[in-house]
Formats: structure tokens, sequence, C-alpha cells
């Protein structure tokens, strides 16, 4: 649920982006600290300060279960501290005492079609999701689990397919006022309402 303060104010991250690998997160939330001047966080960076490793090596050598409950511990923790945009890794949402974190907080869902994201993830053995199996058929089922529960904690959804991150011009303030006129053009800054389900437009898979 939501954190406030004693006084009643809403407290935790201003924006909290979520999606599938290759959608943007890291990128886009470094645009919005820019732009806005709040501090940006990454999950996935907090676990590997903390742990001196980096992930595809705590995959390999611990297993996803043992990265999942890190993961799981950098989220709960950087809600609790951060105040400005923070990024969550992309399977972080498949957790439920994660999910029950999120509820009630300003949730941005960065979502893509599987083409471009296998595209954009290279196909290569950089992700650990990917490593040593076919990508393409990988990110399909990814995207198969994952969507519904992104959409499901999301407040909104930005489709990036089209993404620029040069001339995209997001921006929390812009986010914000799609709660009351949302807009349904792929750009970063046209945020609309997520909802449960296929979109109308096209399918996202």
């Amino acid at each position: 649920m939501t954190a406030t303060a004693q006084d009643g104010t809403r407290t935790g991250p201003a924006v909290i982006l979520i999606g599938p690998p290759g959608a943007g997160k890291t990128t886009v939330a470094g645009i919005l600290g820019r732009r806005t001047g709040l501090p940006v966080r990454d999950t996935d960076a907090d676990v590997v300060a903390a742990t001196g490793r980096e992930i595809g090596e705590i995959f390999t050598v611990d297993g996803e279960a043992t990265f999942r409950t890190l993961e799981r511990e950098a989220v709960i923790t950087a809600l609790a501290e951060h105040t400005g945009i923070l990024a969550l890794g992309g399977g972080a949402v498949m957790d439920e005492t994660t999910r029950t974190a999120l509820a009630g907080r300003p949730v941005v869902y960065l979502s893509l079609t599987m083409p471009v994201g296998v595209v954009r993830t290279g196909m290569s053995n950089q992700r650990p999701m990917f490593a040593g199996v076919n990508p393409r058929a990988t990110f399909r089922e990814l995207l198969e689990a994952r969507v519904p529960v992104y959409r499901e904690v999301a407040a909104f959804e930005i489709d990036t397919d089209e993404l620029d991150a040069e001339a995209s011009p997001p921006a929390s303030s812009r986010t914000c006022r799609c709660r009351s006129s949302p807009r349904r053009v792929g750009r970063p800054d046209d945020a609309r309402p997520a909802r449960n389900g296929p979109r109308g437009h096209r399918r996202p898979l």
C-alpha cells in the first residue's frame, strides 16, 4: 500500500518504472531524473552494490531464487528510502510481496512488443534470462507470463516501441496529467491508464 508520513502526506518514490528487459526503464529513469532534478535509483544496481557481484554471476552461481530474494529486499528498501525516480528489475513484480508493496503507488509500465524487445536486448548472454537459450522463444514466454502482471500492478502504461531516448520528452508532470486525459500515442509523455488484458490497438505479443 502507499506509504504515508505522520502528517498524512504520501512518501516513497515519485515514479516507479516497471517493464520487461529492453523496455527502457534505466534510460527513461535517467531522462526523468535529468528533466525533473529528482534522484534516480535502480534496484538492479542496488543488488550489485550490496553483494559486490554482477547479476549474471548471481544467476549463474547461486540461481534465480537467490537473486529474486535479493531483488525483493532491494525493492522494499528502496520503496522505504527513495523519494525520486525508481526503476525496478524486469522480473521484480512477479514476487507477491513486491506486488503488495507497490499497491497504490505511482507505477508506470513501460511496454514493448516481442520483436522490438528481442532487438533491444541483442539476443545475447548479457541478459541472465537469455543465457544459453533461444532468446526469441524465451522473450515471447516472458511477455506472456509477465504482461498481465505488469498491467495489474501499474497505474499507467507507456508503449516504448518507438522510444527515442534523445528526442522523447518524458516528464513526471506530463505523466500525472494523463490521469485525466490519457492519450494512446506510444511516447513516454503520452502515458495512459493501464488496464488488464490486450490493448485494443494491437496485441503485445
